[in-house]
């Protein structure tokens, strides 16, 4: 069982997900939430106070709706707490890279993402440290070859198992 993994019963089995946590790719839930006074701070509520970790945070708003872009350390334990308090969720992967120790990290990352002439869509920064390194999001659009290139070219690749065991901080 997934450290930190409680659903409430005894059962002891935590639900996978569907490509299992050593897929070189991240859950990404975006919350669409009403653009109000507060509605920000419920949903971090629900997700603090379940002993889930907030790893990656990005709000896009308009005048009458937001975006909550968030990554969790616990994916299956978010779904529920995200059905339970009836929020509107959409799921989708995205790439967590570790900035490479190089001058110019950013541009390692996407150079070779416009070599390969893939797009990125977004980016924003995951509180997640390993050996002195930050990591980033990166949403493009064709996961599997962005996977593929990246690795080929020696990046490090985050996975669902990795932000459930304790990161370097």
């Amino acid at each position: 069982m997934p450290s930190g993994y409680d659903d409430g019963d005894d059962i002891g089995i935590a639900p996978m997900t569907a490509r299992g946590r050593n897929w070189p790719c991240l859950r990404q839930f975006c919350v669409f939430m009403e653009n109000r006074v507060g509605r920000l701070n419920e949903l971090l509520r629900h997700i603090e106070r379940t002993d889930l970790r907030v790893v990656a945070l990005s709000v896009v708003d308009t005048e009458d709706f937001a975006v909550a872009r968030i990554m969790v350390d616990n994916t299956d334990r978010a779904r529920e707490i995200f059905a339970l308090n009836n929020f509107t969720v959409i799921e989708n992967d995205i790439l967590g890279v570790i900035l490479p120790d190089d001058p110019q990290p950013f541009v390692s990352i996407f150079m070779a993402m416009v070599s390969a002439e893939l797009n990125i869509s977004y980016t924003y920064p995951l509180i997640y440290r390993r050996a002195r390194n930050g990591a980033i999001a990166v949403h493009v659009d064709d996961i599997d070859q962005a996977t593929h290139i990246l690795s080929g070219l020696g990046h490090t690749l985050l996975t669902e198992q990795d932000l459930l065991e304790d990161d370097l901080y």
